[in-house]
């Protein structure tokens, strides 16, 4: 196993010049569209790694959802894939030993609605699973690792003080020929609900950096998300 990348400095991301707006909308539209396929793929091979195991399971409380706006109003839902990325996690899970899948989520928010400005990425699972603190580790670990893409700050527990349920967050680099973004991913697995949260900014300024803060969104993500299942 290759040992993870030594970190750039922080507040230091990559910024180049902003195409024309009419190809950014496609091109920023196009790099988050990537995001989801990498974190899916991701997602895939974790719900099928372990030895069969029928007992010792949660019950199921809460599921995770998409609610229209998230994080106070600020980004609002504009693509709903929970029909079709969302199917195949589900189709795709079925058998494995530590994990009863019954919905899968996937999920584009948009800031302000304008999806040049910036993109909260929302790619989950609810139902029943075991190993929680693996999945969550090993979720970030496979997204570092994707193609395109390049470790800044390797995943670390950053949960918040108080906290009941564990985040980790790390800094990930995806290059397209004419748009650098950096950005960062945390990840919760709780004993009902498992996701993955990318915060991408797009423009000049890239998304806030500190991993504290990014942690403390997504637990507002996660209590925005999670419902108890009536």
């Amino acid at each position: 196993m290759p040992p993870p990348q030594p970190p750039y400095a922080w507040g230091v991301p990559h910024v180049i010049l902003p195409p024309p707006k009419k190809s950014r909308v496609g091109l920023v539209i196009g790099i988050a569209g990537g995001v989801f396929v990498v974190v899916l793929a991701i997602l895939l091979t974790l719900v099928t790694i372990g030895a069969k195991a029928e007992s010792g399971f949660p019950e199921a409380e809460f599921a995770l959802v998409l609610p229209r706006t998230l994080l106070d109003g600020r980004y609002e839902l504009t693509k709903d894939l929970s029909d079709t990325l969302g199917r195949r996690l589900e189709k795709d899970s079925t058998g494995i030993w530590d994990a009863k899948v019954t919905h899968g989520v996937v999920g584009r928010y948009s800031l302000g609605g304008d999806p040049t400005k910036g993109a909260l990425l929302i790619t989950g699972f609810y139902g029943r699973f075991k190993n929680t603190d693996e999945t969550r580790a090993n979720a970030l670990k496979r997204d570092g690792e994707a193609d395109g893409v390049t470790v800044a700050v390797p995943p670390k527990d950053v949960t918040p003080t108080g906290s009941a349920v564990k985040i980790g967050c790390e800094v990930l680099i995806r290059k397209r020929p004419t748009l650098t973004i950096t950005y960062p991913v945390c990840a919760w697995a709780d004993g009902n609900t498992s996701a993955l949260v990318a915060n991408m900014t797009f423009g000049a300024a890239n998304a806030d950096l500190d991993l504290k803060s990014a942690a403390r969104t997504t637990l507002q993500v996660r209590s925005e998300t999670v419902k108890a299942i009536s």
